[in-house]
């Protein structure tokens, strides 16, 4: 990497952290780009340049934590020997991660904002299936362990990722605890389902 583009990329992180302070604090809404300029210390022209627009910075912070996520989960992934553990851990990390995360706030205005463009509704989409896409293969390797007895693999992906969505929505008014116990729950019923009976 040359000296202009470390420049580049130093002005792209700096931007990044002032903004996810802001969301974090202020909300989605209520963060301006002229906040982000004012906080990052650069142009409005240096926003645009890197993120076109606000909902493109938010989608590149949403982005980044997702592959935050990812990063602690395969370093914790191994500590569950089978699929079904692996699911209650990946469970339980997403009830924590969505309970602590500073970005939850922010994230639930952005999803809510019924007015996308259509770039940005295709980031979202991408977003999602990666999700799903990450559901599919864990299921899938449960199928290879003997674990699961599944037909439908991708179709179950859907649901436990839809499971997930719902539990992250109402699980911001609980407790910690609470929380949990409902991921746990979840899990619960959706594998009563799907495990393959012991004999």
């Amino acid at each position: 990497m040359n000296k202009k583009q470390q420049q580049t990329e130093q002005t792209k992180k700096k931007i990044a952290d002032a903004a996810r302070v802001l969301f974090a604090q202020k909300g989605y809404k209520a963060t301006a780009i002229e906040d982000i300029v004012k906080a990052a210390g650069c142009s409005a022209g240096n926003i645009y340049y890197h993120f076109k627009n606000k909902e493109g910075l938010f989608l590149y912070l949403l982005e980044d934590w997702n592959k935050e996520w990812d990063q602690s989960w395969l370093a914790r992934e191994n500590q569950y020997p089978t699929t079904v553990e692996k699911l209650y851990g990946m469970a339980e990390f997403l009830a924590l991660d969505q309970l602590s995360h500073p970005l939850t706030k922010a994230a639930d205005e952005f999803f809510n904002n019924a007015e996308k463009a259509p770039e940005v509704e295709e980031r979202i989409n991408d977003m999602v299936k990666g999700y799903i896409d990450f559901n599919q293969q864990l299921l899938q390797r449960g199928i290879d362990n003997n674990e699961f007895d599944v037909k439908n693999v991708s179709g179950l992906a859907i649901i436990l990722d839809s499971l997930l969505l719902g539990l992250n929505q109402h699980s911001r008014r609980m407790e910690r605890e609470e929380a949990l116990a409902a991921y746990r729950l979840a899990v619960d019923v959706f594998l009563h389902g799907i495990v393959k009976p012991t004999r």
